[in-house]
């Protein structure tokens, strides 16, 4: 224990000697030291006490300020008064007693505050045992002496306090009857301490709140009657009326809530005895709500109601009964009560609210004849010098156009003009308000549907007046100028709204959802109109303005509509135009349909299908501009990326993907001297992405005679031609590389090799040869397609000049020249003269060349090639012959003198 002791001496002298200490961590540890004590635990040591003593002082000079916490205010109290007890001697002296009697007492108040009851009853039940010890020892010594009557009237007053605690401590545990017997005794003491009376009644009244709150009627009923009745104990010491008065109120509002049929009665008795006790504005109307919620007749809740009036209560609380009567379907006391007010408060300022209301109950109740003479005399008293207050003509203004809305709804747009017109009387001449122009576009709209036009402009104008860069009234504008045909006014209008729909704090206090509602109406008009220009312009301007891609997307819709309808009536040259209109459309649908913000998957794909196949069409009526017929489809294949990737759309891609390539090549050859690097480039691009996608169609089944693969080695073998790309020969090596190539392929790849600006002589007699060997090893050959092979061979091997007369050249060509012999000879009639008349010509040109440079062996050679094609000339063979046979005479009579004379036939 003396270590228990030196702890709590040392903790104790920081805690006070030395404030800069941390006292939180010191209070909590002096808790800890002091609760592990057992409870009958006796220390007797003055140490003790006298901390108990300091601990004790320095929570009361901390009750000042919120330095320390009440938590930690608790836990000091809750130290010093263990420690007060634990050092307690056998017999404590009176002092001593008093002491723990004042300490438990507070302690426990403190652990109450802290909402903890639990730990506050511990206290309280030693507070209660110190009282009575004191109170024993008191009573030993004997009555009648007036210094201990008034030290046992003392005890009484801490003991009546302690039970108080408790009593407070077991309504917050939910322990009521335990309540109920602690301020039993409380009571039963009052007769000795009178003066206790308002005390007891308030903390019954407090107990009542409590329990109200939580919704306990039962409880908080018979604590509240508790606070009254003890009242009643002693009136002399009784709170004041007005405080009796607010329990009364209470008691009557808890019975009402209980169950206000079955309680009727005790609630209109407690409001009653409130009334009287102290009348009140309050107390009044909650009469009025129990006579109500009890079902009272009208002439009792009339009789309420002039009880009311004759307390003098503000107009607010007689409208607040009005619209608590109306609530409850009273409308004969209601419309008496509105109507006596009315007269009570006519010259109140706030009499228009009333007014307002007696309005709103007419038009609710479809008294519209009675609420239309009302809103009459409203307009007369409002010019006579007794204005409406702003609040209550807004609210009036609201109830007129609500009223005016429903019967534009109905379709009754004279109807509706009149309640708006009751609105327009509140406004003076000349006011620029917007409130004003959007009556004045209600009323446009109106007198629009009644075929009133002029009408329908003036009311217009006046809304421009007022607010010219309102979205809703420019729209206004439009609407009447495509009623009259006026296409200029229409337009002026459209292009406002497109710069107030492109700047929305100009436009005015109007949402965006609006501003693309106000411009599909606008465009829906010019449609109806026949304006497809106008309708064409607004569209646009809804794209540019609006970010709901859902609107955005039915708008290009409409646009690619208005589009088509002028591809399909117009010539050639007004259909370029409008394809290219087209394009933007569809580039700004795929835009959209790439962010994907707002739209489900299932949304998507169908938009994006929609399109995709819009650019398809439009793609196929492109056939005069492969570069405008490129970008129609590598938009629907960009499209078609939003689909599902079933068959039928990788097919598509792989399609659109193929025709793309195809017209990017197209528009190279028709300028084949221009820089299409870039374009040649692109199309390499869609080969390359069309490879892929045919890669994945061919894993899903089998497709024998589709030519892709071929177009596509054909494609790129000539992009990468024309780009002068060395890869060009592996990609003809994949050509030969296939099953069964045909030789219609290969002849086409050597035309392209040689196509400007492409030239690739070896690749092309490459492709000729194997073109030409494919020709042979036919069932039936061709002479015609084989001597074509041939012709090219022999046209690209042929030296051209004097200095290419190489003999490797030369062997090369003559091999070909018998394979022209061999198929002449299988077919003597199939080839056609002139075809072997050059082949003629070009042998006989050739010994002629090499006779000139004094290779006479080989000219002798080359010449007599020549002669043995004569005799296949048919009809021209005599002429030839004779000329060709003199002429080679000669040569061969000049070899041995080497004579230069040539000699170059004609052909």
């Amino acid at each position: 224990m003396e270590r228990f002791v030196s702890s709590v001496t040392r903790l104790t002298a920081d805690l006070v000697k030395h404030p800069q200490t941390n006292s939180n961590e010191v209070v909590d540890t002096l808790f800890s030291e002091v609760s592990a004590l057992e409870d009958d635990v006796k220390i007797v040591d003055p140490q003790l006490e006298q901390c108990a003593i300091q601990l004790w002082n320095w929570a009361v000079s901390k009750n000042v300020g919120d330095s320390v916490s009440t938590s930690q205010k608790a836990k000091a109290r809750h130290a010093a008064c263990c420690l007060m007890y634990c050092s307690e001697p056998v017999n404590p002296p009176e002092g001593t007693i008093r002491k723990q009697i004042l300490m438990a007492g507070r302690t426990g108040r403190t652990w109450l505050d802290c909402k903890n009851p639990e730990m506050a009853d511990h206290f309280l039940r030693l507070a209660i045992k110190s009282v009575e010890t004191l109170f024993g020892l008191l009573t030993a010594r004997g009555h009648g002496t007036p210094d201990n009557d008034s030290l046992k009237m003392d005890v009484e007053k801490d003991l009546l306090r302690i039970l108080s605690y408790q009593a407070e401590s077991a309504v917050i545990q939910g322990r009521h009857q335990e309540a109920v017997a602690h301020v039993q005794r409380c009571k039963d003491m009052l007769h000795r301490l009178p003066t206790q009376t308002s005390f007891l009644s308030l903390m019954c009244y407090n107990f009542g709140i409590d329990t109200y709150h939580h919704q306990k009627f039962e409880e908080c009923t018979f604590w509240l009657r508790q606070s009254y009745d003890i009242i009643k104990i002693n009136v002399k010491y009784a709170p004041e009326a007005q405080v009796q008065a607010k329990v009364l109120r209470l008691l009557a509002t808890a019975y009402l809530e209980w169950d206000a049929l079955r309680f009727h009665g005790e609630a209109l008795i407690a409001v009653d005895m409130a009334n009287k006790k102290c009348v009140s504005t309050s107390g009044l109307f909650l009469k009025i709500t129990i006579l109500l919620r009890g079902g009272a007749s009208d002439e009792s809740i009339a009789a309420g109601l002039d009880e009311m009036l004759r307390a003098d209560v503000s107009l607010e609380i007689c409208l607040s009964a009005v619209k608590l009567l109306l609530s409850e379907n009273r409308e004969a006391p209601a419309f008496e009560l509105l109507k006596r007010a009315s007269q009570q408060f006519e010259s109140s300022p706030a009499l228009g609210t009333a007014l307002v209301l007696h309005i709103e109950l007419l038009l609710h109740r479809d008294k519209e004849l009675l609420g239309k003479q009302k809103i009459e005399d409203v307009i007369n008293v409002h010019y006579t010098g007794k204005q409406l207050a702003p609040q209550d003509l807004t609210s009036l203004h609201a109830m007129l156009w609500d009223k005016a809305a429903k019967y534009v709804e109905a379709t009754d747009y004279s109807e509706a003009l009149q309640w708006y017109n009751y609105s327009l009387s509140f406004f003076q001449a000349g006011d620029m308000d917007s409130n004003l122009a959007k009556l004045q576009r209600n009323r446009t709209f109106c007198f629009m549907q009644l075929k009133q036009l002029e009408k329908a402009k003036e009311a217009v104008h006046e809304a421009e007046r007022c607010d010219p860069d309102s979205i809703f009234t420019q729209f206004s504008l439009f609407k009447i100028a495509m009623h009259e045909n006026d296409a200029e006014r229409a337009a002026k209008a459209v292009n406002t709204m497109a710069l107030l729909s492109k700047n929305l704090e100009a436009a005015g206090p109007v949402s965006e959802n609006a501003t693309s509602s106000l411009l599909c109406r606008a465009a829906q008009i010019a449609l109806e109109n026949k304006q497809q220009d106008t309708a064409t312009k607004v569209l646009e301007n809804l794209c540019e303005t609006c970010k709901d891609e859902a609107l955005v997307l039915k708008a290009l819709r409409c646009l690619v509509r208005l589009v088509l309808t002028t591809v399909e009536a117009s010539d050639d040259e007004k259909r370029d135009g409008s394809l290219d209109a087209l394009l933007p459309y569809l580039k700004m649908a795929l835009q959209k349909l790439s962010q994907r913000l707002c739209l489900t998957a299932e949304q998507c794909t169908e938009e994006a299908n929609w399109f995709r196949k819009i650019a398809w069409n439009a793609a196929l009526q492109c056939e005069s501009n492969p570069d405008r017929m490129r970008d129609f489809f590598v938009l629907s294949y960009q499209l078609s990326q939003m689909c599902r990737p079933d068959r039928a759309i990788l097919m598509a891609q792989k399609t659109c993907l193929l025709m793309a390539a195809a017209a990017a090549l197209e528009w190279c050859r028709a300028a084949p001297h221009a820089d299409r690097t870039q374009d040649l480039s692109g199309a390499l691009e869609h080969i390359a992405l069309c490879t892929e996608v045919w890669k994945t169609l061919k894993a899903t089944g089998s497709y024998p005679k589709d030519p892709t693969d071929t177009l596509l080695l054909l494609y790129e073998f000539e992009a990468r031609a024309k780009l002068n790309d060395p890869e060009v020969a592996s990609v003809l090596d994949s050509i030969l590389e296939q099953d069964n190539v045909e030789a219609k392929v290969l002849q086409t790849i050597a035309a392209l090799a040689m196509e400007p600006p492409a030239h690739f002589p070896l690749l092309c007699k490459k492709a000729l040869r194997v073109a030409l060997s494919v020709h042979k090893k036919q069932a039936q050959v061709d002479p015609t397609q084989c001597s074509q092979c041939i012709h090219s061979l022999i046209k690209l091997s042929l030296p051209s000049g004097a200095s290419q007369m190489e003999a490797r050249l030369l062997h090369e060509a003559w091999d070909y020249y018998e394979e022209a012999l061999a198929v002449i000879a299988a077919s003597p009639d199939a080839l056609p003269e002139t075809q072997i008349l050059w082949l003629l010509t070009r042998a006989w040109n050739t010994g002629i060349l090499l006779y000139s440079l004094a290779r006479y062996l080989e000219a002798e050679k080359w010449c007599g090639l020549g002669m043995s094609f004569v005799r296949h000339l048919g009809p021209l063979q005599d002429s030839y012959k004779t000329q060709m046979t003199q002429l080679y005479s000669k040569i061969l009579d000049r070899l041995d003198s080497a004579k230069n004379n040539t000699s170059i036939l004609e052909g």
